[in-house]
C-alpha cells in the first residue's frame, strides 16, 4: 500500500503498524515524534497503530549535538 512518509510517496506492506515501520527504518533506539495524518502517535501506541493506504506520516527524531 502506499503511503506518504515525510512527503515522499512510499510503498509499505499492507497491515504495517507503526512498530514495524520505525523498525523497518532503523530507528527502534532513537528519540522520535511521529505524526499520522497531523495527530501525534505516542511511543506507548506504537505497536497497536496500524499504518492505512494514503496515511500522511511524518517521523522527526531529535539529534544530540553540541
Amino acid at each position: 500500500m502506499q503511503i506518504q512518509l515525510n512527503g515522499t510517496p512510499t510503498t509499505v506492506p499492507d497491515a504495517t503498524r507503526m512498530s514495524g515501520l520505525i523498525e523497518h527504518l532503523g530507528l527502534t533506539d532513537r528519540r522520535l515524534a511521529v505524526e499520522v495524518n497531523r495527530e501525534l502517535v505516542p511511543r506507548s501506541r506504537f505497536a497497536e497503530h496500524e499504518l492505512k493506504a494514503g496515511d500522511a506520516v511524518e517521523i522527526i527524531h531529535a539529534v544530540g549535538g553540541g
